[in-house]
């Protein structure tokens, strides 16, 4: 079933930080703005997990330190005029928009002076942060902003399925011989179990990154790489989508999911060690526990297969010497640690790395626009190069504030009404004619495919044979999947599976490409 077509000025998809600084400052502007979230609830997305904290101005600091701690992470990968946008916008950004127009409270000393930490690969105290809960408050109060405004529509339940152009969706066949240009997407409402044409004079994607295509990840269950996949096949270009970061430090816990030990432990003091009570950093690089994330998580991986454990451990001590209250200043790793049944002032976390962040996606200039016309796209899902081959630590939730204020500006400059002449030009959705529901241990038990294959063939170590075999078994199993979506019912898990597979594809094909080891991309051939 279908419904009456919608229609704003923007369309954003995906309600991250870089969605919701978009839509308010859209919103602001006068834009009338609808905001999609796939999940129940709209502060569900990776940035409500971010632990650490988001970079901006720290003492001792300065833009261009900033710019060369970045571009060092990403080895040699780094898009410098991207950087530099970053670093001298972006606390600004934080101080003026985070903080006195939202609301976020960072913490702060008795004297109410902003608090720094630091992480990996920072030479500087520079990261803000909210205890270990960052990216928890900014959501909240992003959200809340959200909720109040009269120019956002925030429709939570609302999964896009592809994005409409006219390449693809126009029945006026002479289309053809237009530039290619996107006026919306198809979305699936997963209450009502129906399909809406959302129009808009530009469209946003925000919808985050890939984290649960692999067996074991950080990221919460949304991240299937929707973006990357509506936008693929809509011929967007899509770009360093075999760097996949690997975040060095997860729970392993038998009996519980992977969950995030932030990096900012290790800014503090904390030291990993092997299971024979040896800290083994110092036989990797030169800056031991505060090297890039891409080298430790190698480095865990070479020590864990030298056990049949499979993890190491994280001591904390350190913080215990230097009265670091763990309790206040890390409640939700104390508080999820305890209840596994482990005192961290007292002993040690086991921890293994984890797919947490994608530093590919769409390509998009300064701007956030795509290769295709009247698409933007901001946060996770887009490569604006920053990243390069390697994220540095808590640039991530930055880059979502800055590309989301900036493609804000430029699309309150650009929009033009002449796209709402070629809306009557599109296609209905056509429904499957099918009332049977999809078997959820069909779908399952293909996520669990993708899944392994990701983690044991493209994982944290590749080589040539191990991407060759994954790329076959992907590509059997796209084949499987397309003719699975085609014939059935539309739901929301069925969606994301569709997604998951081509995403997973992509990353593989690019993996396999590209024969040089550069950051979290190693290929050990």
């Amino acid at each position: 079933m279908s419904q009456k077509p919608i229609e704003s000025d923007v369309l954003i998809i995906g309600s991250g930080i870089a969605g919701c600084c978009c839509a308010l400052s859209l919103a602001d502007k006068g834009q009338k703005v609808t905001l999609l979230s796939k999940m129940d609830d709209g502060t569900e997305s990776n940035t409500k997990y971010a632990q650490g904290g988001i970079v901006s101005g720290g003492e001792d600091d300065s833009p261009e330190q900033l710019i060369a701690d970045i571009m060092a992470a990403a080895d040699g990968l780094g898009h410098e005029e991207a950087v530099r946008i970053l670093a001298n916008e972006g606390p600004k950004m934080v101080s003026d928009f985070l903080v006195d127009s939202v609301g976020v409270q960072f913490t702060k000393d008795d004297d109410g002076n902003i608090l720094f930490t630091s992480e990996a690969a920072h030479s500087a105290r520079r990261v803000w942060y909210v205890m270990d809960h960052t990216g928890k408050e900014i959501i909240n109060k992003l959200i809340n902003k959200v909720k109040q405004h009269p120019n956002i529509t925030l429709l939570t339940n609302h999964m896009a399925i592809d994005l409409i152009t006219t390449g693809h969706h126009s029945e006026n066949p002479l289309d053809i011989y237009l530039n290619n240009q996107c006026l919306g997407a198809y979305v699936y409402n997963s209450l009502s179990d129906t399909v809406t044409l959302f129009f808009a004079r530009k469209t946003v994607l925000a919808t985050g990154g890939v984290g649960n295509l692999f067996l074991h990840t950080s990221n919460p269950g949304s991240a299937t790489g929707d973006g990357l996949a509506m936008a693929y096949r809509a011929g967007t270009k899509i770009i360093n989508a075999e760097y996949i970061q690997f975040h060095p430090t997860t729970l392993f816990h038998r009996d519980a999911n992977r969950f995030l030990i932030t990096e900012s432990l290790r800014g503090e003091g904390a030291r990993l060690k092997n299971l024979k009570g040896d800290f083994f950093m110092e036989n990797y690089d030169p800056q031991k526990d505060l090297a890039p994330r891409d080298i430790i998580s190698r480095a865990i991986y070479e020590e864990t297969h030298q056990t049949e454990k499979g993890y190491v451990l994280l001591d904390l001590s350190p913080l215990v010497k230097n009265n670091i209250d763990i309790p206040t200043r890390y409640p939700t790793i104390f508080t999820r640690c305890q209840e596994l049944g482990m005192d961290i002032r007292t002993e040690p976390i086991p921890v293994v790395p984890a797919a947490h962040y994608f530093c590919g996606g769409i390509q998009v200039d300064l701007w956030g626009q795509s290769s295709l016309q009247n698409l933007y796209a901001i946060g996770e899902v887009s490569c604006t190069g920053i990243h390069g081959a390697n994220r540095l630590a808590s640039v991530s939730l930055l880059e979502g504030l800055v590309w989301g204020l900036r493609a804000a500006e430029n699309i309150s400059h650009t929009a033009s009404d002449t796209v709402t002449t070629l809306y009557d030009r599109i296609a209905g959705w056509k429904s499957v004619d099918s009332t049977e529901s999809v078997d959820p241990i069909l779908i399952y038990q293909d996520w669990l495919s993708i899944r392994s294959t990701m983690w044991n063939y493209a994982g944290i170590v590749r080589t040539k044979k191990r991407l060759t075999r994954a790329n076959s078994d992907l590509g059997y199993l796209k084949h499987r999947i397309e003719s699975f979506y085609r014939e059935s019912r539309l739901s929301k898990a069925l969606i994301e599976l569709r997604n998951g597979i081509l995403s997973a594809t992509l990353i593989v094909q690019d993996a396999l490409r590209n024969t040089r080891s550069m950051g979290c991309h190693y290929r050990k051939d």
